[in-house]
């Protein structure tokens, strides 16, 4: 199995980002996979749980981050089609209310929703948050923000649900 986990995102303006995850789950042979993040997945391998709380899975966005394509701070850079169980209200991102407000900066590898909103909140919750930031965006919030999301990594508290702080 492949160490590493390629995925078209969304990226500034609604560009297509390629951005590269350390793989975290195994594939269930013979099973349908929608993108639904369930708790205890039986999926998550052990080396991808740990990388999970601690969200080292995300580190090989920092070549994204090189190449300007994402920011350390930011709206999370998720996939342009829905597949898991928001799928009924929307097919696309850009459908929800607010992707053009929260599509005008690059993502992030953290960001206010990634912190503040629960695991479980659905896209439009996130996205709301997601707009605050854009409006709100400077750099001592950044700053901010950055030492939170080191803080969550230092607890391996980034797959707790509900408040991770």
């Amino acid at each position: 199995m492949p160490i590493f986990f390629p995925q078209e995102r969304v990226g500034k303006n609604g560009k297509i980002i390629k951005v590269i995850k350390f793989r975290t789950m195994k594939h269930l042979s013979g099973k349908s996979h929608l993108d639904i993040d369930l708790e205890n997945d039986p999926r998550i391998t052990r080396v991808g749980r740990l990388l999970r709380v601690t969200a080292i899975d995300e580190l090989p966005q920092l070549w994204n981050i090189l190449k300007g394509e994402m920011s350390f701070v930011g709206p999370r850079a998720l996939p342009m089609i829905i597949d898991d169980n928001e799928k009924q209200n929307y097919a696309r991102l850009d459908q929800i209310p607010g992707f053009e407000i929260r599509s005008r900066v690059r993502p992030g590898l953290t960001g206010i929703s990634q912190i503040y909103a629960s695991k479980d909140a659905g896209r439009e919750e996130k996205f709301k948050y997601d707009i605050e930031y854009v409006n709100k965006m400077n750099f001592w919030l950044d700053l901010n923000l950055i030492i939170i999301s080191f803080w969550i990594t230092l607890r391996g508290s980034w797959e707790k649900r509900g408040n991770k702080l």
